[in-house]
């Protein structure tokens, strides 16, 4: 059966309580923390988590909730990260989409968005299909659609031009093309435009 642990990182209580709410209302279990040493001693605590929701924003650090994203990869690396933010400040979605965030979600949003986002995030059968339609519809080339699928777990032109065995600028043409096609000009627009769909 599929492990329904969901990781709820957020300085608010309120925020935190009324969320844990209603994701327990849908059969999640929720453990919460409220600071980044919270949220690692949680991951250290042994519990699999199926996903990871975090406020950008913890408390003075904002990017506390960001800094997350590389323990979560270390502590738990399947488990899919929702990232929750107050404005779209476009440097700190871009850390995030390359820290392997799989999805964001902008305040204010009712409890029922953050549930619907973290069932897109655990259904990577149905969400590949979706995807592979669009980059169909796009008429992305086959490398393109490579290039594509790296993109949106998260990683860097660099890390995908390791992978690919080619340059970075080559991976930066290929991207450009992406998100040509897509009618979009950065990441969180590609992502935001696949997640839409």
């Amino acid at each position: 059966m599929t492990q329904r642990n969901v990781l709820l990182v957020d300085d608010e209580l309120d925020t935190r309580e009324l969320l844990a709410r209603a994701l327990e209302r849908k059969g999640y279990s929720c453990s919460l923390a409220g600071t980044k040493a919270e949220a690692e001693q949680q991951l250290d605590s042994g519990t699999r988590f199926c996903a990871i929701v975090t406020d950008v924003v913890l408390g003075d650090d904002d990017r506390g909730g960001l800094h997350i994203l590389r323990s979560v990869k270390q502590r738990a690396p399947d488990a899919p990260v929702v990232v929750i933010t107050a404005y779209a400040d476009v440097e700190k979605l871009k850390f995030a989409l390359n820290e392997g965030a799989a999805y964001l979600i902008e305040k204010p949003f009712k409890a029922s968005e953050l549930i619907d986002a973290i069932a897109r995030v655990l259904e990577p059968a149905d969400s590949e299909a979706a995807f592979e339609r669009l980059f169909e519809s796009m008429h992305l080339t086959e490398k393109e659609r490579t290039v594509a699928r790296h993109l949106l777990i998260g990683l860097t032109s660099n890390e995908i031009a390791e992978l690919e065995c080619n340059s970075p600028k080559t991976i930066r043409q290929h991207v450009s093309q992406i998100y040509a096609k897509c009618a979009v000009s950065n990441r969180a627009e590609f992502l935001s435009l696949l997640y839409s769909r």
